[in-house]
């Protein structure tokens, strides 16, 4: 059965985005940006890519999730679907069409991601945001943090479920000379 792993970039205040969404304020030092390209390149939108010279498969995911808000930060700067080297899904409750052909649209996700689960393939990657997150708490096998050295006091948070305790298991960790820290963490079993 395929894996769903929330991927993502944190503060060390736990939040994912500013409250508007946005995620500038990370720092892409070049050691961050190596690290991608070398461990995760399908998790670069397909522009950056390109400036890379990275193709092909995906080293861990063929499948992207976006709820919503995350989505719309790519569609404020023009582009329908970052991803176009992945499945990708949109998650939504308002939008009765897809913004782009290439991209699903769902209302239903853990549905959605139940049936993923099921098929072949390689892993299922949740790009965010910390509502979807919330929602798929289920069925999320994994985790990726991109622990960033930053603190910014309020914003979307990583997972947005209010008070919720679930146990993880850290199976990996990595620092990089500009203090981001990759943690890799998976559930405990029951």
């Amino acid at each position: 059965m395929r894996k769903l792993t929330y991927y993502v970039a944190a503060t060390l205040d736990g939040f994912i985005a500013s409250p508007h969404g946005t995620f500038d304020f990370f720092a892409l030092e070049p050691d961050y940006l190596d690290a991608i390209a070398a461990e995760y390149p399908e998790t670069l939108p397909a522009a950056y890519r390109a400036l890379r010279g990275l193709s092909g498969p995906g080293k861990h995911f063929d499948t992207v999730l976006e709820g919503r808000h995350t989505y719309q930060v790519g569609l404020d700067a023009g582009v329908t679907n970052a991803y176009p080297h992945l499945e990708h899904y949109l998650f939504s409750r308002t939008l009765t069409q897809s913004p782009d052909p290439t991209v699903k649209l769902s209302s239903t996700p853990l549905a959605t991601v139940r049936e993923l689960k099921a098929r072949d393939g390689l892993g299922i990657w949740l790009c965010g945001g910390g509502a979807l997150a919330a929602e798929l708490l289920p069925e999320i096998d994994a985790y990726v943090i991109k622990l960033n050295p930053v603190i910014v006091g309020s914003g979307i948070k990583l997972v947005d479920a209010g008070f919720a305790p679930h146990r993880l298991q850290l199976t990996g960790s990595r620092s990089l000379p500009s203090g981001v820290v990759f943690l890799s963490y998976e559930r405990r079993p029951a």
